[in-house]
């Protein structure tokens, strides 16, 4: 109840900020303004060099009188000593909130013999803003007869799902021999610096029988793009719905996913998020809602969440606001406002939707990372023709403070239909934050002294 308490007075803290810092559970990453024009790609999300996690934690399954199960953290490293007072209160709160995230399906548990190991993520904001991630492997410890899936957790401030998920396959199959070789790898990957977009860590780590191996781990050349796969919502959802996903997140609406996998809602929900670069979802983020947080969904403020299928009955009865609720199972969409196929410009959704089914049914790209890219370009292509006017319509004082002229921004957009959805966009949250970045930001033109 009361790690319950504490998430319902973080979401309500977001909601009242919302107007100025961003708000909320966002994911992702911090705010980018890219330099000149609109969609240039010339900013790290993460300084290279830093600690590539903060803790490895083991959530495992424990017993209750009741009968059911509970998640524990059984396992910690580092541990940390001598820690200020504020700086023990926040590992406390992190390390009570991380088995809800773990084993956000309930308690209802009971030991199996067969088990598919799934990789998921969540994310947990801090009052101050900043947030941490958790890469999830969960599993079924190796042995015989029946047994409980535990969950290692690596929690780290980097946003790199594919490096992240490489790193937990070195986990599983240290777990498959014993937990004490996990401990030299970890160590090994904690004293490595965090490489630069498209450079390559190697660790060395030894495994008994098998010797020293190299670990050879490398950063996408494109840092936006390290925490997306959008292949997963391509399999699961028309390029059509897609946009009005797109639509409805662009005017920060209410977005519910729903999924029974773990890893099908994290990762969609990560892509849907991702699809708004250069801008960033600056409110409530929860990938996969534990289920003692599920009146989440009655948050009068906007949201984009995951709930697993099984609670679909119990989300539907709960007195929610206006909300798009979207079946990644059956890849449609379950309620709407009814208005999601008129948000967007016509010409420039069909163009939209011209280029995604070309992707979709493009049988030469074979990559994840082509196909990241490709689809990538199509959204920030229209962000470029509808807003990439925006650094023209800054005004820049003697101080060298800048001040967006939102009327002339809007009067300069020829076509009615882009103008009339622009004047909506630039009201939201995340078109603000963007524009108070651009005005802090002046890069000095040459000659101009």
């Amino acid at each position: 109840a009361s790690i319950g308490n504490f998430f319902r007075r973080s979401l309500r803290r977001a909601g009242r900020r919302e107007g100025k810092d961003g708000a909320s559970a966002a994911e992702n990453t911090p705010l980018q303004v890219p330099q000149g024009k609109l969609g240039e790609r010339s900013s790290v999300f993460y300084s290279a060099g830093q600690f590539f996690f903060e803790y490895l934690v083991v959530v495992s399954l424990k017993k209750m009188p009741d009968g059911q199960y509970e998640p524990k953290i059984t396992y910690q490293f580092p541990k940390r000593e001598n820690l200020l007072k504020g700086q023990k209160e926040e590992e406390e709160r992190l390390l009570q909130a991380i088995p809800l995230f773990c084993f956000p399906d309930g308690n209802k548990w009971a030991p199996i013999t067969e088990f598919t190991s799934e990789t998921f993520s969540f994310v947990l904001t801090n009052v101050d803003g900043s947030r941490k991630i958790g890469y999830c492997r969960r599993l079924l410890p190796s042995g015989r007869g029946v047994r409980l899936p535990e969950v290692f957790c690596i929690i780290s401030c980097l946003g790199c799902f594919g490096l992240f998920s490489k790193i937990l396959d070195e986990v599983e199959k240290r777990r498959q021999i014993s937990m004490a070789v996990i401990y030299p790898f970890m160590q090994g990957l904690r004293e490595s610096p965090f490489p630069a977009p498209g450079k390559t860590v190697t660790i060395k780590s030894f495994i008994p029988e098998s010797g020293t191996e190299l670990i050879e781990l490398t950063r996408p050349v494109d840092a936006h793009l390290e925490h997306v796969e959008f292949q997963a919502l391509l399999q699961r959802l028309s390029p059509h719905l897609i946009l009005h996903i797109f639509a409805s997140a662009m005017l920060e609406r209410r977005l519910i996913f729903l999924a029974e996998e773990l890893s099908v809602l994290s990762q969609c929900i990560h892509a849907v998020a991702a699809l708004l670069y250069p801008f960033t979802w600056a409110h409530t983020y929860i990938p996969v809602v534990p289920e003692c947080l599920l009146d989440t969904v009655c948050c009068p403020t906007p949201f984009m969440v995951g709930i697993q299928m099984r609670h679909l009955e119990r989300v539907l009865e709960q007195p929610m606001e206006e909300a798009l609720i979207v079946d990644l199972c059956e890849g449609k969409i379950i309620r709407a406002v009814g208005d999601e196929e008129e948000i967007l410009p016509g010409k420039l959704q069909n163009e939209m939707l011209v280029s995604l089914n070309r992707h979709n049914n493009n049988n030469n790209v074979h990559t994840s990372e082509q196909v990241n890219t490709l689809v990538s370009e199509t959204f920030v292509h229209f962000f470029v023709r509808l807003v990439g006017h925006y650094a023209s319509h800054i005004k820049w004082g003697r101080s060298g403070s800048g001040n967006f002229q939102e009327r002339a921004f809007c009067k300069a957009i020829t076509s009615k239909s882009c103008r009339r959805f622009v004047k909506k966009f630039v009201k939201t949250n995340m078109f603000s934050l963007f524009i108070e970045e651009a005005e802090k930001s002046r890069i000095p033109q040459e000659g101009n002294g």
